[in-house]
């Protein structure tokens, strides 16, 4: 049978729900720590069949010289959930290992929504196809179904989302529509062939000058440049468009960053008001224990 090498916190729906009952329910063997450390990960990997992890573990061990496919030669499987994964880090994992993470979508209200398929194909960028029985819409203001490639406001409903908030009516009216789908508060859109992307979360939506900025399309041309590891973009207060799109960019060991290049280089590959006002090149983003990007604390770090 199946051996998980479990490496997640137990007080996420991921850690608990998804990794450890999912290993139980199945008969599975698990190795057990309490906490990530990629080259503990890289030792353990060749007794594992299973890794459930999130997208910052995956960088995490792909900055070891020393993981590379011997390391993963007994693995089945590996996932990836919690926060979008880069496309170029499943391109890089895949070089590097033979591996293609299979990355798909829950929450705590809901715990599994959609997954790219294990069998089929595996999209990068991508939460995949919806799961039997779950419903998946995504719709625009007026409640409208979006149609491909538009983004709108993602909404689900099915057997295995929650009943309510406990002791919480009023917020448990204003979650669900009058049809019965929870509004998830996350973003996203359809591909042509039906897999979901995640572009982000409906409060990380940036207004400036009466605009909408959506901060994953303007992330996903920062991550192409060279030199970038990763980015995060946020809206903060400005006098005269009420946001400002302002780039947080983390730098590749090594690389020169300069704000006035990167803002250079957007000219010309999004319009004019996506383009960032402000540039900031630092050596690491905040994160949660789940590895989320912890954009409030960008937001106060650099709204003031």
């Amino acid at each position: 049978g199946d051996v998980l090498l479990h490496m997640l916190p137990i007080f996420h729906v991921h850690g608990l729900f998804v990794a450890i009952h999912g290993a139980l329910l199945s008969g599975s063997r698990m190795i057990w720590r309490a906490r990530f450390d990629a080259r503990e990960a890289i030792r353990l990997l060749p007794q594992a069949t299973v890794f459930m992890g999130v997208p910052t573990m995956y960088v995490r061990l792909l900055d070891e010289p020393g993981f590379d496919a011997s390391a993963c030669r007994n693995m089945r499987l590996f996932v990836s959930g919690s926060a979008p994964l880069l496309p170029d880090t499943f391109r890089q994992f895949e070089a590097r290992t033979g591996q293609r993470i299979l990355e798909r979508y829950g929450m705590s209200e809901t715990v599994m929504l959609t997954s790219n398929s294990y069998d089929g194909n595996r999209v990068p960028g991508t939460v995949g196809l919806p799961l039997p029985g779950v419903e998946v819409r995504v719709v625009d203001d007026a409640g409208r179904a979006c149609g491909t490639g538009d983004i709108g406001a993602i909404q689900v409903r099915g057997p295995n989302v929650f009943s309510g908030y406990w002791r919480m009516p009023e917020k448990t009216r204003e979650e669900f529509t009058a049809d019965g789908y929870f509004r998830t508060g996350d973003m996203g859109k359809w591909d042509a062939n039906g897999y979901l992307s995640i572009v982000g979360r409906s409060k990380d939506l940036i207004i400036t000058g009466g605009y909408n900025v959506y901060p994953k399309e303007i992330e996903s041309y920062l991550d192409e440049m060279d030199g970038v590891a990763e980015s995060a973009v946020i809206g903060v207060p400005h006098r005269d468009f009420g946001e400002a799109v302002t780039a947080v960019v983390v730098r590749k060991p090594g690389a020169q960053l300069h704000e006035a290049a990167i803002i250079a280089a957007l000219k010309g590959r999004i319009a004019a008001f996506k383009v960032p006002k402000r540039v900031h090149v630092v050596d690491e983003l905040p994160r949660n224990t789940m590895g989320k990007v912890q954009k409030n604390v960008l937001r106060e770090r650099y709204g003031a």
